[in-house]
Formats: structure tokens, C-alpha cells, sequence
């Protein structure tokens, strides 16, 4: 099971205490899932239609819990597929009357969440809803994506002001991109990812991805350090490969006439331990000269070596 699906479970499984959080999440089916059609005889239904288990399992108990409406439910699945498609009716003239009004059906889009999810209850769980109809998030240890597919711009654009309304440590920071006829609505931080599961309560789910992202950090905290000192490993050993040829040149050409004993001791003991540090070399001098030190009288050998090299090229 991907991790998207562990998430739609756990809060599929999760039934808002409060009614006026019940038919918060309700709108949000209706917005995502739902639709106002005419059957025969022009007699108006409600209609939620969905491939996912957890939302028809939890449209059906909200209506019921809700409204006391015990909703015709059908499953279609198609030959040679996995998942099958769920259709949920409210035929009852009546029934579809009170769940229209609760819902403020008729109202602007805008309106009809401002005048439904008017707590902050309300707008986690509308979010939540939101999240169990159209959203997905990616699997954690391969990259933080967050998302809510929109059927039209204003959805997304409304579903984003919703989302952002919430500060939680720091503002949300969603963003809306267009992705062919859809309008998607997405998160890539992954710390505000971890704020969204806790806004609209998949708690399990938060401590799963925070394990993760922990690891994933601790990771890369290591491989960056790693990285590091074989970065400055190699730098040293290029260091005193070059210094080594340097030196040899010098007695090679007669450079060492040129030098001084503290620069021939420096050079002799360089020749002699490849690997050494500097600081390990300057302790070994008579008197012992610190890191800055060696590394002053290694650089005037490779000065004078190169000076000897342009008088013989």
C-alpha cells in the first residue's frame, strides 16, 4: 500500500464529533466528488462517485450519522481492473433537499465554504475531505509532495486561500500549477507537509513521515560530511603529491643549493612521509614550528621550484 493510501485509510477511518464538522466534510465531497443530477421524470439526485474505499465508507457513515439517510450505493468495476468505482445516490426528493441546504448548495463557491467551514474545526475537516476526494502524497523516503487535483481554477484558488489561512510555526506556502485540464494544488515543503497531516488528523501518518524525514535528514547530514572530508582528504593528498614533486625536482636540478637547512629539513621529512600532516610534520622539526609553519616553508620550496623550472624549461 503506498503511503498516499495509508493516509486516505487513517482518515477515512476518522468521524468528526461535532455535526457542523460532519457537514463541513460532507461539502468537501460534494465539491470533489459529488454532483446535482436528474433522473427520470426530471426528479433531482445527488451523486457521490469516487474509486476510493475509504471515501465511499466514510460518505455513507456521514450520511447516515448526519442526515439519517441510508444512501443507494453501486460498484462498478471494469473487466481486467483492480479498483472499482463507487457511485453513492441521495434519490429522496426530501433527503436531497436538507443535504442541499446544509451544504449552502446554491451559493458561490467561495461562499458556500465560508458559510459552512466557518471554524477552524470546519476548515480541517473540509481539508481532510478535500485530502480523502482528489488529494495524494508522495512516498516520503523518495520526495515531500503534497497535493489537491481541482477540476477548475477557482477551486484550486479557493482550496489554496484555505490552506494558507492556517499558520501553524509559519505561514503555508501552497501554490497552484496548471496541469493539462486540471488545476493542482501542491506543498513540497516537508515540514509544512507534516502541519497538513496534523491540521486535518492523520496523526499515525505524521509520526511515519516525521521517522522518515529524520532519517532521510540524518542521511544526507552524514553524506554531506562524508563528502566533505573526502573532499579536503583529496585536496591534502594533491597537496603533497605536489609538494613531493617539487622537492624532487629541486635535488633532481641542484635546487637544494639554493636552500636553506630549515627548507631541506622540511623537504627531507616531506620525502620521507608522504602521508604525514602538517601538523604531525611540524612536531617532528628541531625546534617543532607549528601548522602554519610548515606550511609557509612548503610553499616557498614549490616558489623556488618553479623558479628553477623557468630557468630550464
Amino acid at each position: 500500500m503506498s503511503f498516499s493510501s495509508e493516509v486516505k485509510e487513517e482518515l477515512g477511518a476518522r468521524i468528526p464529533s461535532a455535526r457542523h464538522c460532519q457537514i463541513a466534510q460532507l461539502l468537501a465531497f460534494f465539491i470533489f466528488s459529488g454532483k446535482i443530477v436528474r433522473g427520470r421524470a426530471g426528479r433531482v439526485h445527488i451523486r457521490f462517485q469516487t474509486e476510493s474505499a475509504p471515501l465511499a465508507r466514510k460518505c455513507f457513515t456521514l450520511l447516515k450519522k448526519t442526515f439519517n439517510i441510508s444512501t443507494d450505493v453501486l460498484l462498478r468495476v471494469s473487466a481486467g481492473s483492480e479498483n472499482g468505482s463507487y457511485s453513492l445516490y441521495i434519490r429522496d426528493a426530501e433527503d436531497v433537499q436538507r443535504v442541499l441546504s446544509a451544504l449552502k448548495a446554491w451559493e458561490p463557491l467561495k461562499d458556500q465554504i465560508g458559510l459552512v467551514a466557518v471554524k477552524s474545526c470546519c476548515k480541517r475537516s473540509f481539508l481532510s475531505g478535500a485530502f480523502l476526494s482528489v488529494g495524494s502524497i508522495s512516498n516520503p523516503q523518495n520526495s515531500y509532495h503534497y497535493e489537491i487535483v481541482c477540476k477548475s481554477e477557482e477551486q484550486a484558488l479557493v482550496t489554496r486561500e484555505l490552506i494558507n489561512s492556517f499558520e501553524v510555526g509559519e505561514q503555508f506556502q501552497a501554490k497552484v500549477v496548471q496541469r493539462k485540464k486540471y488545476h493542482v494544488v501542491y506543498v513540497k515543503d516537508g515540514s509544512q507537509i507534516v502541519d497538513l497531516l496534523n491540521l486535518m488528523g492523520a496523526h499515525q501518518s505524521l509520526m511515519k513521515l516525521e521517522t522518515l524525514r529524520v532519517e532521510k535528514e540524518i542521511g544526507n547530514s552524514i553524506n554531506r560530511q562524508v563528502n566533505c572530508e573526502t573532499a579536503n582528504l583529496q585536496k591534502t593528498v594533491s597537496a603533497a603529491l605536489k609538494q613531493i614533486q617539487d622537492i624532487k625536482y629541486l635535488k633532481e636540478h641542484g635546487g637544494y643549493k639554493k636552500l636553506t637547512p630549515a627548507l631541506i629539513e622540511v623537504a627531507e621529512l616531506r620525502l620521507e612521509n608522504t602521508s604525514m600532516s602538517l601538523k604531525e610534520m611540524g612536531e617532528m622539526l628541531h625546534p617543532p614550528v607549528g601548522r602554519s609553519g610548515v606550511n609557509h616553508r612548503l610553499r616557498k620550496l614549490c616558489e623556488i621550484a618553479e623558479e628553477l623550472r623557468e630557468g630550464h624549461p
